[in-house]
């Protein structure tokens, strides 16, 4: 953890910036100053400004959208906003769970034991199904960080908690997050074969089939 970190995320304790930076960050894309302003309802004047304060601090990334039509009369490329690549964490005293992530992650691929994590995945997702049965799985998946989504029957999952790992061990982080989505579901009480490998660029690689898609 970083004095950045810390200065980073303490600006979203400002509900004003904070309700701009989801409105952006749930997006999945870019978002102007004017869609901006009106989710979080301020002016975009104020939305601007705040907006800019998350790009210095390193939370948002901001670029320019070209008009529609071309040519004079035109106007001005838009100024838009989108989420930042990087990651920010927070722990308190200092924790690097990462680290020994990734080892115990090059110890299964260099042992072969894929199947066994998988299987060990999945009875994890299951446990906190259980955990949380009578929920709507939407709502677990967010709590766990996977920014769900609703998209054309699926629900699609936007953000991947294990980002980080899944660039060092791609095959192996995917098949366990799958087997994780699976557990869960089970867990759940509802079916398993709802998740399934479905990715996208810079979202899970895990989406889920609609229940109206079962019937």
């Amino acid at each position: 953890m970083s004095d950045d970190d810390l200065d980073a995320l303490a600006l979203l304790h400002d509900p004003v910036r904070r309700s701009l930076y989801e409105a952006v960050a749930g997006s999945g894309g870019e978002v102007g100053r004017a869609e901006a302003a009106e989710a979080a309802g301020v002016s975009r004047t104020l939305a601007g400004h705040h907006l800019d304060r998350l790009v210095e601090a390193g939370l948002l990334e901001s670029g320019f959208r070209r008009p529609e039509r071309g040519g004079p009369g035109s106007g001005r490329p838009a100024k838009v906003y989108r989420r930042a690549a990087g990651e920010r964490s927070v722990s308190l005293p200092p924790r690097e769970y990462g680290v020994l992530a990734s080892v115990l992650a090059s110890v299964v691929d260099g042992l072969g034991a894929e199947e066994e994590a998988e299987r060990a995945a999945r009875a994890a997702g299951e446990r906190l199904g259980r955990g949380r049965r009578g929920e709507p799985v939407e709502e677990v998946l967010r709590a766990r960080g996977y920014e769900p989504y609703a998209q054309r029957g699926r629900l699609r999952l936007r953000n991947c908690p294990f980002h980080a790992l899944s660039r060092e061990q791609p095959l192996l982080v995917c098949s366990m997050n799958l087997a994780l989505c699976r557990g869960l579901l089970e867990g759940l009480g509802e079916d398993p074969g709802r998740a399934v490998l479905d990715p996208l660029p810079g979202e899970c690689c895990v989406s889920l089939t609609s229940k109206t898609n079962e019937d």
